[in-house]
């Protein structure tokens, strides 16, 4: 596959920008700490589930305080209906403890601190880094792997390596692209019927629109 030069990456990266230049995540939250539990929640989980499982959750916790002295049982009923939920339950928890020990009860706002917390990875850093203080950084969900991949944009395959990828390849405006190649794979660009001919603004930079099928 023929490398994009610079000239045409300045242009899918303006496509993305000017079609999503305010996007913002879909999950609900108020504050750093209800969308750390909404990111933590999202992963292999949609987030139109999320949304309807958080509501009842940040009522019975709150807080840091609350969720951090919640019975495992209350926090796995309420978010019973996500996938991997027991795991899930149990990593809220501990986060929450963690933050109580570490951090004052405070969302650390830093990639470093933030992936030291129980079922925190560099990928939910990121996206809570992304949307809560607009970082230059990339997070790659299946969405923008997707996406990435259907561009030509990157053949790795790894999300980290596709990250690597992506970074190199624009360097800023990361946080802006991470929203904008989100919603464009979860709307348009989708996995199993793409909106190839109605609604693709990207048809020109597409390396797979002549051999993918759309169904």
């Amino acid at each position: 596959m023929k490398p994009w030069t610079k000239k045409e990456l300045e242009a899918i990266k303006e496509a993305f920008l000017s079609r999503y230049d305010n996007a913002v995540t879909e999950l609900d939250y108020r504050n750093a700490f209800e969308l750390l539990i909404a990111v933590m929640l999202s992963a292999q989980c949609t987030d139109k589930r999320v949304n309807l499982i958080t509501p009842a959750l940040f009522e019975a916790f709150p807080t840091p305080e609350a969720l951090a002295n919640a019975p495992l049982a209350e926090v796995k009923h309420h978010i019973q209906s996500c996938s991997f939920f027991n795991n899930k339950a149990t990593n809220l928890i501990t986060m929450a403890q963690q933050l109580l020990i570490h951090h004052g009860g405070e969302v650390p706002l830093d990639e470093s601190a933030l992936v030291k917390l129980a079922g925190v990875g560099q990928k939910t850093a990121h996206v809570v880094l992304i949307e809560y203080t607009q970082a230059n950084l990339m997070a790659v969900d299946t969405h923008v792997f997707r996406v990435s991949h259907r561009l030509g944009l990157s053949s790795a395959l790894t999300p980290a390596k596709t990250e690597e990828d992506l970074v190199r390849l624009f360097k800023t405006n990361l946080h802006q692209l991470h929203q904008g190649m989100v919603l464009f794979g979860r709307y348009i660009c989708k996995s199993k019927a793409p909106l190839c001919e109605s609604e693709c603004f990207m048809q020109p930079y597409c390396r797979t629109r002549e051999s993918f099928k759309p169904r």
